[in-house]
């Protein structure tokens, strides 16, 4: 197991929870936060591909 990728693991659970309190702040509908998690999702994945290069 690659230490980048738990802390990619570490930083996507972190930024659910911290999304989840913003959606309650915000009233985000289940869309806009699936949404945001897809997006968070791709630049995750671009940024941990960038790192093999």
């Amino acid at each position: 197991m690659d230490s980048g990728l738990i802390l990619l693991v570490f930083l996507a659970f972190l930024f659910a929870w911290g999304l989840n309190r913003v959606r309650r702040a915000f009233r985000l509908g289940p869309m806009a936060y699936a949404g945001v998690m897809i997006v968070f999702v791709i630049v995750m994945l671009a940024v941990w591909g960038q790192t093999f290069r």
